[in-house]
């Protein structure tokens, strides 16, 4: 039997490798999206007591994002691309890594306790948007870079053989 990170809360920082060990075994040969989402979500939440917040919102329009599975408290159902740090990474296409939300113009505060973000694209196999990953920690600047190389790997694992 697999052992899955959110089998056991793990304090501080994710380790990536064995979450990527993790949700390979966890998603082989599953083909359904919010299946997916649903289970990359809940290993990645619960990986890192960093992570306060965790989700998908998918593009279910033409510039257009809706919540999909997440973990945590309530988030904003709907987001437009044209607003807050989920809509600049649809738009863009780019990973948004947001050290402090409340320097950055147009953020959408789903909750008051958040104080950093991380935002990366989610691609199918044809290299589509299909969704956006969002990341947020009530610590500020609790984000780097490894942190988003590591996530943005992980996505692209699961998702592009879509």
């Amino acid at each position: 039997m697999t052992t899955s990170v959110s089998d056991r809360k793990i304090p501080g920082r994710a380790d990536y490798k064995e979450l990527a060990r993790s949700v390979a075994a966890l998603t082989e040969g599953e083909t359904d999206e919010i299946a997916l989402m649903a289970t990359v979500v809940c290993e990645v939440h619960h990986s890192d007591s960093r992570f306060d917040w965790t989700g998908f919102y998918r593009v279910t329009e033409p510039e257009l994002l809706k919540i999909g599975p997440y973990q945590g408290g309530h988030g904003c159902l709907v987001i437009p691309f044209s607003r807050g740090v989920c809509g600049a990474a649809a738009r863009s296409g780019e990973t948004q890594l947001v050290a402090d939300v409340d320097a950055f113009p147009d953020h959408i505060a789903c909750a008051s306790s958040t104080r950093s973000e991380l935002v990366i694209p989610v691609r199918n196999g044809s290299g589509d948007i299909i969704a956006v990953f969002d990341i947020d920690s009530d610590l500020p600047d609790a984000f780097s870079h490894e942190d988003a190389a590591a996530i943005e790997a992980l996505l692209d694992s699961v998702f592009r053989r879509l």
